[in-house]
Order: C-alpha cells, then sequence, then structure tokens
C-alpha cells in the first residue's frame, strides 16, 4: 500500500487533530496521502460545500487504476449529492482497479452505487476515528491492530475472512447452514432512509443475501423501528441471513423499564421467518475493532450456535 487518496463526501472533521494525527500516522507507516486538503474543508456542517464535496466523488472516475480512496468520517451530507453522482465513471475505475473505503454516511454512497453499477466497494475504516482516535486525555490512540490488519488484507489480497465465537440466541429454527449470496448492507439509519429511491439495491439484486447492519447513538427502539421499516418493505424476508453488528453508544432510561437492545431483536425475530437467522457479534461498526467488509461481492457463512465464519473473495 504506497498511497491512499482522501475524500471528504460527508460532515466536516469535528476537530482539527483527528485528521491530522491519522494522517501522520499513515505517513508513519510508508504511506504517501493525497487530497490531504480536503480535511479542512468547512461548509455549515459539512466539509465542503454541496458542489465541491460531488465534484470530489465525481473526480474518482478519474483517478489512476489501483488508487485507493478513503473517507474521512461519516456523520451526513452524502444524501444531497445522490442524483448527481457519475455512477458510470466511478464503475468503469472500479472495475480498473479503484478501491474505495468508508461506512456510516457512505452507505449511501456504496448502496447507490451497487443499486445503479453492481459494483463493489469496501465498507471499513475512515481516517478520523481509524486512525486519529485520542483518549480522553487527548493523546492519540494507535489504530487497532485487529482492523489494520483486516483492511491491509481487503487490499492487498481482496480477501475476507473473519471467524466469531461468540453464542448465536436468534437463530429460531435455521440452527446450522452454510449460505452463499452477496454480502451487502451498512449503517441501519442510512439504509432505511433510502428505502423507495432508486439508490438501494433491489430485492432482485439481493435475494438471498447475506445483509450487515451496524449503527450508533440510536435508542433500541429506534434500532426495532428501522428494522420493522426494512421488515415491512419485504427488505429483511428477501435475505437468507442477518448479521448484526456493533449498536453502540445509545443510553438506555428509567421508564425503559427493562426494555434493551435485545428485546428489539427479539420482536423482529418473531416476525421474521424462522428459516432465515439473526446472527449477532460481527466485528464492523463505530468501533475500533471493525473488518473491512466488500460490499456487493459473493461471500460465504457458515453458522452455528456457538459462531459464525464468514468468508470472501473478489
Amino acid at each position: 500500500m504506497k498511497s491512499i487518496h482522501l475524500i471528504a463526501p460527508s460532515g466536516a472533521s469535528l476537530d482539527d487533530k483527528s485528521p491530522l494525527a491519522g494522517i501522520d500516522w499513515l505517513k508513519s507507516q510508508g504511506i504517501a496521502i493525497q487530497n490531504a486538503e480536503c480535511v479542512q474543508r468547512v461548509h455549515e456542517r459539512f466539509a465542503g460545500s454541496d458542489e465541491a464535496r460531488l465534484s470530489e466523488l465525481n473526480c474518482l472516475a478519474r483517478l489512476k487504476s489501483k488508487t485507493i480512496v478513503m473517507a474521512m468520517r461519516g456523520g451526513y451530507g452524502i444524501h444531497r449529492l445522490l442524483p448527481d453522482i457519475d455512477w458510470a465513471g466511478i464503475a468503469q475505475s472500479i472495475s480498473n482497479g479503484l478501491q474505495v473505503c468508508g461506512h456510516s454516511d457512505f452507505t449511501a454512497f456504496q448502496l447507490g452505487l451497487l443499486a445503479k453499477t453492481g459494483a463493489i466497494t469496501l465498507s471499513g475504516p475512515m481516517l478520523n476515528y481509524d486512525f486519529g482516535r485520542a483518549d480522553e486525555s487527548g493523546r492519540t490512540i494507535p489504530p487497532d491492530e485487529f482492523m489494520w490488519r483486516h483492511f491491509q488484507t481487503a487490499i492487498q489480497e481482496q480477501t475476507l475472512d473473519c471467524s466469531v465465537s461468540a453464542p448465536q440466541s436468534y437463530l429460531a429454527k435455521a440452527s446450522c447452514n452454510k449460505i452463499i449470496g452477496i454480502l451487502w448492507g451498512g449503517n441501519l439509519t442510512v439504509l432505511a432512509g433510502l428505502v423507495g429511491t432508486p439508490y438501494l439495491p433491489s430485492v432482485h439484486q439481493t435475494k438471498n443475501g447475506i445483509f450487515f447492519l451496524e449503527d450508533v447513538n440510536e435508542h433500541p427502539y429506534r434500532i426495532e423501528r428501522m428494522l420493522m421499516q426494512l421488515l415491512d418493505a419485504g427488505v429483511l424476508e428477501n435475505q437468507a441471513a442477518i448479521v448484526l453488528g456493533g449498536f453502540s453508544a445509545y443510553r438506555l432510561y428509567d421508564h425503559d423499564k427493562g426494555y434493551s437492545l435485545d428485546r428489539a431483536i427479539e420482536v423482529i425475530r418473531k416476525r421474521l421467518p424462522e428459516n432465515i437467522p439473526i446472527l449477532t457479534d460481527l466485528p464492523f461498526g463505530h468501533q475500533a475493532n471493525k473488518l473491512t467488509l466488500p460490499v456487493g461481492a459473493q461471500a460465504t457463512l457458515d453458522y452455528s450456535a456457538s459462531g459464525f465464519t464468514l468468508k470472501a473473495n473478489w
């Protein structure tokens, strides 16, 4: 990995230190950074005007083959740009070797590209949190070794190989199985916002898929409500498996009276066909130890009550 081309298509950086610390760490690994100036852009809450961010995204269609692209951070902003993105041009660059990585708000771009072109992108680390995280005292925390190892493997070998050893409580009648299907998904809030638009992959594209989800700062009742939306829209019952990653940084209240994320998942489990497993503890989301997942690739999921393996080559 010789260089990384940065883009900032969503929210502005919340501070100056995070992106600069991330850039410094990557440079310490011998990685050249291209388009570093994007981390300094600010327009309202966004990392630049709509025109600047759209232009930066569409420039992906003109980057050299084998370029590695990484989003600075999530937040919000890509949804504004979706109608004018050069989907075909970017997909052609990806077919020539371009690799594009991000998550959170970047889900809107990834699923839009998948819906429009079928091109594969990487749902994985971003600059600010994953490479420029700070502890409570403000000191920079080195990137998580698990995250860095899996990111390098995805970039250099186009391979995913992960084993999760954790009890699986939501299998229903699907006690064990081996599934081969399209791996897709992302941030639950962003994905739910695409329902009914041309930027969500179709039922035909994702039939019998392996559907992964994560979120942050969302109370379990909101997670349940969005999962209900996907269930009632026919998205969940179209999948061969649903794989839940991290749902972090929410707060429960006294008036929840025992209601929790587990209870929310149980409600969905009861309404979902019993042959579709819900798996938990995928190391992915707004957390340090995250996988890099190929959105749109064919993957193999082998699961039982004691855990699962997820593999892909693309």
